[in-house]
């Protein structure tokens, strides 16, 4: 029996997913730009370019592509570091490597990073987003660093003065309200009006009360033309090029964007019955955007999980409505954009301290402790401490080197061996030898294999050990399949594997 459905009605869902995306990209594009140092336009650029261009070529068709707040970070250190002229040549190298990464199929190997080491990163990246809008709140700038913006956060507050209304107060009141309308928005919304993004009321909230009281904050400046934004490199990008400096920043990127996006394929995947991810597809065509964001001098892209989830929390059935939420910001900004000028920037700030605020999520870190002991919640503590105090790349590089951790007792076989078979209506898969990180993908790929419309058994008796990343992913797995209604029994789990299985 066919489950084929009208066209037209994969059009309206669509449509009505494009929408949602749009009121929820909107203000995270030009809140994510200010974090990283750039006008908000530039962040407008990116989420066009993600929408139209990534959104018809990705391999993930209900993934929406824009700049991310993961990214902030590292692009704030870079235009302090090397100026803004140094963004495109970076970008442009970064996209080309994960173009030459996707037709080298290289994408699944994003996948292996330890979850830890994954979360670990989100949640500094967390800290410092939080920690560095704070100030804007104030109507004031962001620090050179994480470390100095947290110093001089008891500062801000002792300087108020509640008598005497100047922009810095004023600029905290339009911050508070629209964070607290986001909070009761999420807390107490009404089930028709789920859709209904909490950032778009706060930043309308924020607005309205800034332009009927005419109060004297500073406010979004975007130019008349988003093609006046556009900043194509010079000639000088050959030379920027032989830079050991750019090239390690294109090489970070890269490998962030890579990562981010990919996990949150991986992510959006679990939240529908569709059309898998094609990893390399996906490599390839976040390459292509972010080579075109250095083109155009705007901001990385990556896949990003809030806009997302929102897609396919709204209907969305193809990649159309990714396509089309870009269309409606290229829309919105070519022919409204006094109205984004009406937009003070402490609201945007406020914006971006609620994002970085759920990226802290001490969730993830108690089910990995939970599920897999205190040595992931260890690498979790560690990357986070690391982003803050140091930077985004050394923080996930000493995460990555801790992961090797689990690795080193079996460092001499770390084979893993996989036997896919089916009979009549049952499918097996035998797996022997070791389940680590290094042979993630592998895992990945037999679990992916195993039919959706049979009884599987994965005989685990010949696994000498498993690691956390395997663990968890093994964990992924079994809750996906089981939520479906499929039946899955595990031969021979003991240990870590047999808690998971229970």
């Amino acid at each position: 029996m066919s489950t084929a459905k009208p066209a037209g009605g994969f059009l309206a869902r669509d449509f009505t997913a494009s929408i949602v995306v749009f009121l929820v990209a909107m203000p995270l594009c030009m809140g994510i730009a200010i974090a990283s140092g750039v006008p908000p336009e530039k962040g407008l650029i990116t989420g066009i370019i993600g929408g139209i261009v990534v959104g018809a070529l990705a391999g993930s068709p209900l993934q929406v592509s824009g700049p991310a707040a993961g990214l902030a970070v590292i692009v704030f250190e870079l235009i302090r570091d090397q100026g803004l002229t140094a963004l495109g040549p970076i970008l442009i190298l970064a996209g080309l490597i994960q173009v030459v990464a996707g037709i080298f199929k290289l994408g699944g190997w994003f996948r292996a990073i330890s979850p830890a080491v994954v979360h670990g990163m989100l949640a500094g990246i967390g800290v410092l987003i939080v920690v560095g809008q704070f100030h804007v709140l104030f109507d004031a700038k962001p620090m050179s660093s994480g470390l100095d913006n947290l110093a001089a956060m008891p500062g801000r507050l002792l300087g108020l003065d509640p008598s005497n209304a100047t922009a810095t107060e004023l600029a905290l009141v339009i911050a508070l309200l629209t964070i607290g309308v986001m909070i009761a928005w999420e807390k107490f919304r009404p089930a028709p009006l789920r859709l209904v993004p909490g950032a778009l009321l706060g930043v309308v909230a924020g607005t309205l009360v800034a332009f009927l009281f005419g109060l004297d904050v500073t406010r979004v400046n975007v130019p008349e033309s988003i093609a006046a934004a556009v900043a194509m490199p010079d000639a000088s990008i050959f030379a920027k090029w032989l830079d050991p400096s750019v090239l390690v920043a294109a090489l970070a990127i890269a490998f962030i964007a890579s990562a981010e996006t990919l996990l949150s394929a991986a992510a959006v995947d679990k939240m529908h019955d569709g059309v898998r991810t094609d990893y390399n597809k996906e490599l390839r065509a976040q390459g292509i955007g972010n080579l075109l964001c250095g083109a155009a001098g705007a901001l990385p892209m990556t896949g990003v999980i809030v806009r997302s989830s929102a897609n396919v929390q709204a209907g969305a059935a193809t990649r159309l409505s990714a396509i089309l939420h870009g269309v409606w910001i290229l829309g919105f900004v070519a022919l409204l954009p006094w109205l984004l000028r009406e937009i003070p920037m402490a609201t945007l700030g406020a914006v971006l301290v609620v994002t970085g605020w759920k990226l802290v999520n001490v969730s993830h870190v108690r089910e990995l402790f939970r599920h897999h002991g205190v040595l992931p919640a260890v690498i979790w503590a560690a990357t986070l401490v690391i982003v803050v105090a140091e930077d985004l790349l050394t923080g996930v590089l000493v995460g990555i080197a801790l992961s090797l951790i689990e690795v080193i007792p079996h460092v001499k076989r770390l084979k893993l061996g996989v036997d896919h078979h089916e009979v009549d209506e049952h499918a097996a898969i035998s797996l022997s030898g070791t389940a680590t990180f290094v042979q993630l993908p592998r895992l990945s790929d037999a679990l992916d294999r195993a039919p959706s419309d049979k009884p599987v058994t994965i005989d685990v008796r010949g696994l000498a050990a498993v690691d956390h990343s395997c663990a968890e992913l093994f964990r992924e797995w079994l809750a996906r399949r089981r939520a479906s209604g499929a039946r899955v029994t595990l031969l021979g789990a003991d240990g870590r594997l047999a808690r998971l299985a229970a």
